[in-house]
C-alpha cells in the first residue's frame, strides 16, 4: 500500500510529462501554421519526369500572405511567375500571361487550396480536398494528403509536406503516371 502511493504520482508525473509528444495532432499543427500570416522564402525543385534520363531543376522564390494569396516566381531555368489571388490565377511565361478562375480547373484548385489549407493554418478546407495523416513532433513534422476529389484524384496520387513548427520546409507530389515533384523552401529572414 505505502508502495502504490508512492509509485502513483511518480507515474502520473512520467504520463503528463509524455503527454505533448503523444497530443501533437492536426487542430495543434493549424494553428502553428495560423500564425504565420505571411511568410517569404526561396524553393528549390526537382522535377522527376517518367521517360527523361534525370530530373528537371527549377528555382525561385515563394510567398504567401492569408488567407489566400500565393506567388510562384521561378528564376531559372527560365523566368515564370504563378500568382494566385483569390479564386483568380495568373500564369506568366515568356512575356505572356494568362488570367483563369481556379473554379474552372478543379484539379489545380485542389493542390492550390491544399497549400493555401496548410499555409494559412485552415484545416476545414484541407479536409474539404484531402485525407490527411500527421506524423511527428512540432519541431519536426510530415503531412501526408491524400485526394478525396475524384477529379484531384485523377491528377495527383499524394502530397507529402513537412517542416518545423509554422513553417513548411518541403513539398512533394506524387502525380499519376508516375511523375514526381519534390521542393525545398528556405524562408526568409
Amino acid at each position: 500500500m505505502c508502495i502504490d502511493r508512492l509509485l502513483r504520482p511518480l507515474l502520473l508525473a512520467l504520463l503528463c510529462a509524455a503527454a505533448p509528444a503523444w497530443a501533437f495532432d492536426l487542430g495543434e499543427l493549424m494553428g502553428l501554421l495560423a500564425k504565420q500570416k505571411q511568410g517569404e522564402g526561396t524553393f528549390t525543385e526537382q522535377r522527376f519526369v517518367r521517360g527523361l534520363d534525370g530530373p528537371l531543376y527549377a528555382s525561385g522564390t515563394l510567398s504567401f500572405t492569408a488567407p489566400d494569396q500565393m506567388t510562384r516566381r521561378t528564376l531559372s531555368p527560365r523566368p515564370e511567375s504563378m500568382v494566385v489571388d483569390g479564386n483568380n490565377l495568373t500564369l506568366t511565361r515568356g512575356g505572356r500571361s494568362r488570367n483563369m478562375t481556379l473554379d474552372s480547373m478543379p484539379e489545380l484548385l485542389g493542390m492550390v487550396e491544399a497549400m493555401r489549407g496548410t499555409l494559412s493554418g485552415n484545416g476545414p478546407m484541407l479536409q474539404r480536398y484531402f485525407r490527411s495523416t500527421l506524423s511527428g513532433s512540432k519541431d519536426n513534422w510530415t503531412l501526408d494528403l491524400q485526394p478525396v476529389d475524384e477529379r484531384l484524384a485523377a491528377q495527383v496520387t499524394s502530397m507529402r509536406l513537412s517542416g518545423r513548427a509554422g513553417e513548411v520546409l518541403g513539398v512533394e507530389m506524387e502525380f499519376r503516371g508516375g511523375d514526381r515533384s519534390v521542393m525545398t523552401i528556405v524562408p526568409g529572414k
